[in-house]
């Protein structure tokens, strides 16, 4: 048998047999098997718009070659007599307990939030209308806050190949669709993500660990620099070693941390707004069609120097997805967006964000308290102004001639929207830089100035970082790790679930 890797040119609405066909023709051979290794989609031509395919096909009508295989993490089994707890079932956290687990390490999984169903039921009595229930929202349940997401796994992180590997086949073996190992743009869906990572959860369970959901981390008993109980209001849980990855919008958590002695830095983070537009505005912007076959739909990655003085670019970019309230605190507003598996909604949301420090922004050095006080101050102020969770708004192009909307707009926001002079519930540096950010998108997006810009959009990322060793453990802590978003040092699912997973192969190779 022969191998051998091609890549080819194939229409956006190709179908196997098809590919099959192409195989056959560019290396004249009948008999195959073949994987696709990559697939991305080449958009440079409006005229030419493309899947780029990267096959790997095995034939005995090829000499030489073999496949090259993905890079597989080792975990070593052991029948083990360590403990561990893993606070968070975020991808950090999760993937974190999952590989401890695995080692042979008896792993309790904690988590302040509900199950997923129950998590789903909390979230759609919000929508319509109910009370916000503290365990069921968008940001603590099981799965985290990539559970109500577009489910992207994509991540700019680099060396963590095996890591990803070892999630992307979580994923796969839990029911995610098999083209997420080869996607440039790989993502699950916020319909699929309840059902995944539900499964994710009994091959825990089935693995021998243990998940209590509705427990929030109240305190650490800690000795000499050694934490010996991880406290919850169902009472003390003891263990070797401790995995804090509690998402970023844990505020008591954090704060809860710092007085158990765990050191923290202030560091750089994003603030803005989400932005709506119709979903055809952008597929005719970027295709100049509204709609391509075998493609769901259009997305943009907008980045802008401008003369504001602070970067503003657009981050978690949903096509055909829909802007939720994604607040952490009964009385803060906060928006984000999700998209389902299809894509096939009516708008497009993204993040539009402006890079901050807070040091330069407030003209002092800032300690990580005062961080959290200010975001969470700044949280708060937009609550106030809605009195509630309807999400400020203004156009676009009254954000930029900061003029109040005439009337409310259609939106997939499902808490209604307030006109609001968004410009002014933000910090003048951040509402001039986004001005200026906003302009120059006008010019790469046609008709992008009629688009809707509402809520307060601050989870791009943490706004502390923990301090820790080489070795990962929290600095001044023998057996305490922090990971994930919450760590400060990840954001997304892959990048965040790798930091778990190393956190996971730095205590199993501690006690190899």
């Amino acid at each position: 048998m022969g191998y051998r890797e091609i890549t080819l040119n194939l229409p956006t609405d190709y179908t196997e047999e098809e590919l099959r066909k192409r195989i056959e023709k560019e290396l004249s051979i009948k008999e195959l098997t073949y994987q696709i290794e990559h697939k991305s989609l080449d958009a440079r031509q409006r005229n030419n718009i493309h899947w780029l395919v990267q096959v790997g096909i095995i034939s005995h009508e090829l000499a030489g070659g073999e496949p090259i295989g993905s890079p597989s993490l080792d975990i070593p089994y052991s029948d083990r007599k360590e403990k561990a707890v893993v606070v968070g079932s975020g991808p950090a956290g999760f993937f974190s307990a999952f590989a401890l687990q695995k080692a042979g390490i008896s792993t309790t999984l904690i988590e302040r939030g509900s199950e997923v169903n129950k998590r789903t039921e909390g979230i759609r009595k919000f929508e319509t209308g109910g009370a916000f229930n503290p365990a069921s929202n968008y940001a603590f349940g099981e799965g985290g806050a990539g559970t109500f997401s577009d489910g992207k796994l994509t991540s700019r992180t680099k060396h963590i190949s095996k890591e990803k590997h070892f999630m992307l086949s979580s994923y796969i073996h839990a029911g995610a669709p098999k083209e997420i190992s080869y996607l440039a743009h790989p993502h699950l869906g916020s319909d699929n993500l309840g059902s995944i990572v539900k499964r994710l959860r009994e091959d825990f369970l089935n693995s021998g660990g243990r998940a209590l959901f509705e427990t929030l981390l109240e305190g650490l008993k800690v000795n000499n620099g050694r934490v010996c109980a991880a406290i919850t209001a169902s009472g003390p849980i003891e263990a070797d070693y401790f995995v804090i990855a509690p998402g970023h919008s844990a505020y008591e958590t954090y704060r809860m941390l710092m007085r158990a002695g765990v050191r923290f830095r202030a560091k750089p983070f994003a603030i803005g707004c989400r932005i709506e537009h119709p979903q055809e505005l952008i597929n005719i912007a970027q295709w100049g069609r509204e709609s391509l076959p075998g493609v769901k739909a259009a997305e943009y990655r907008l980045t802008s120097k401008g003369d504001g003085n602070l970067p503003v670019y657009t981050f978690c970019m949903c096509p055909g997805g829909v802007v939720v309230p994604a607040t952490a605190y009964e009385n803060t507003n906060i928006v984000n967006g999700m998209s389902r598996y299809k894509r096939n909604e009516k708008f497009a949301n993204a993040a539009c964000v402006c890079g901050i420090s807070l040091d330069k922004l407030l003209g002092k050095e800032i300690e990580p308290l005062e961080a959290l006080d200010w975001l969470e101050a700044l949280e708060e102020s937009f609550y106030r102004y809605s009195n509630g969770y309807a999400a400020p708004f203004c156009s676009i192009d009254n954000f930029i001639n900061s003029e109040m909307p005439a009337k409310i707009v259609e939106s997939s926001y499902p808490l209604g929207l307030k006109p609001a002079p968004l410009w002014e519930l933000l910090p003048p540096e951040v509402s001039n830089s986004l001005r200026e950010g906003l302009k120059d998108f006008t010019k790469k997006i046609k008709g992008f100035e009629t688009g809707t810009i509402m809520g307060l959009e601050s989870k791009t990322s943490s706004p502390i970082q923990v301090q820790r060793e080489k070795n990962g453990c929290c600095s001044g802590f023998e057996n305490l790790y922090m990971a994930g978003e919450g760590s400060g040092y990840s954001g997304g699912i892959i990048s965040s679930g790798s930091d778990g997973i190393r956190a996971a192969m730095n205590i199993i190779g501690s006690i190899s």
